[in-house]
């Protein structure tokens, strides 16, 4: 085997381990920027779902009859604020507190002081201090109603949690963005830097910039789409894994969305590496033969 032959096996290899590099970056960078981007987009049904876990207690008086009890939880349904209602007997109650405590106050007391509850869950949108606070005023009017129980602090905090969340996220996203188009864009120009004596003979023998650039610039574009590709199965798989461990959330029931979502990558995939190329080949067109060099 010549030495001729020997090396440019040589140079094919380099050149697909450079192709496989950019490739692998190029699906590494878009799946996270295609991951937050579907953290931002599935912040709400995240925060709903965590919001409508949050319950009203509604204490009954012992003087509430089963029929006034069963009239009460429909009107509760009917509510625009009602998610789902949860009716907990006495004797649920003392069963709950046994198994929670260990103890059985029943010994001593000689009855169950405790009391039948109704456990209102909100809808997400009603979930906020100043909502609640009007519900319970409403619900204090039905004078079947002992007492309403619910943490104060929690509902401020799921919100104020929230909207932090929303803004870490957006400005995470626009970092990684920056670092994607520097990472992607640090690949590319070391692979077109491989060929710089390639470009600056083609130019010297008369190729014009356009025709030195468009196989650069399709190849790229190639390798972003590929990658792009990758990332978006990666995200599919993903996303079907976690729906599949919390359907709940409903992460795949916004299908327009996430079309559109994967879209974005598939679309961002080719513009980044399209653009790396496109100013990277410029620089070396427009370096002089001793440029070349350094």
């Amino acid at each position: 085997m010549s030495k001729t032959s020997s090396f440019e096996k040589y140079q094919k290899r380099r050149l697909r381990s450079s192709y496989l590099s950019v490739v692998v970056s190029i699906s590494l960078v878009l799946f996270l920027l295609g991951l937050l981007a579907m953290l931002i987009f599935h912040t709400k049904n995240i925060s709903n779902h965590f919001k409508e876990q949050y319950a009203i207690t509604i204490f009954l008086k012992d003087s509430a009859k089963e029929k006034d009890i069963e009239n009460f939880k429909k009107s509760l349904q009917k509510e625009d604020f009602t998610n789902t209602l949860k009716f907990v007997s006495k004797k649920d109650a003392l069963t709950i507190y046994k198994n929670d405590v260990g103890e059985d106050f029943m010994e001593f007391l000689g009855e169950n002081p405790l009391k039948n509850s109704i456990d209102l869950f909100l809808k997400a949108d009603y979930v906020t201090t100043k909502k609640i606070q009007l519900i319970e005023e409403k619900l204090k009017l039905n004078k079947f109603i002992d007492a309403i129980s619910y943490d104060k602090s929690l509902a401020y905090l799921l919100n104020e949690s929230v909207k932090k969340i929303g803004f870490w996220l957006l400005v995470f996203s626009g970092l990684l963005g920056l670092i994607a188009f520097v990472l992607i864009n640090s690949y590319l120009r070391l692979s077109i830097y491989a060929k710089r004596f390639t470009i600056k003979t083609m130019q010297m023998v008369g190729a014009t910039k356009r025709f030195i650039r468009k196989p650069f610039l399709f190849r790229s574009v190639k390798l972003g789409m590929v990658g792009a590709i990758i990332a978006i199965i990666a995200l599919v798989a993903l996303l079907l894994f976690f729906n599949d461990k919390y359907p709940d959330l409903g992460l795949t029931d916004d299908k327009l969305s996430l079309s559109l979502l994967f879209l974005g990558v598939f679309i961002l995939g080719i513009f980044i590496t399209w653009l790396s190329t496109f100013f990277a080949t410029k620089r070396f067109l427009n370096l002089t033969a001793d440029e070349l060099h350094y």
